[in-house]
């Protein structure tokens, strides 16, 4: 699969839309499926960290989320510098068994990460754990 094909379609085009939420929903839920009406190349970081976070179509955001910390493994959604990253390394097993290019990349990129935050540095050695077995 291109991985760069679907940049101009949405999550409600590539896997059918969702209805919408109930009225007396959370914001984060009103939140999820709105941004799954964007087009995929529209999503900022904080976008695919709250999508990611909730662990959203995985299988076509984890490839975007790594195009954004390949340039930038710190990059900051609304949280905090590395709340993507953060995210991401959170996704279970089973997502990267889709993905074992880049799931061998994200431990690239989070060895050579030092002196992290320490619940980001926390975040690192469980993937990392996960990535020796």
């Amino acid at each position: 699969m291109d991985r760069l094909l679907h940049h101009d379609r949405t999550l409600d085009e590539l896997e059918g839309a969702w209805p919408d939420p109930p009225d007396n929903t959370t914001a984060l839920v009103k939140t999820v499926h709105a941004l799954r009406r964007k087009k995929l190349g529209t999503l900022t970081v904080e976008d695919l960290q709250r999508l990611v976070s909730q662990s959203v179509s995985l299988p076509f955001l984890l490839p975007l989320a790594m195009e954004v910390l390949r340039d930038n493994p710190l990059a900051e959604g609304r949280y905090y510098a590395g709340d993507l990253l953060s995210a991401v390394l959170g996704c279970p097993p089973s997502a990267w068994a889709l993905f074992p290019d880049l799931a061998e990349e994200l431990e690239g990129i989070a060895s050579q990460l030092h002196d992290m935050e320490r619940y980001l540095a926390a975040d690192i050695d469980r993937f990392l754990a996960t990535r020796a077995t």
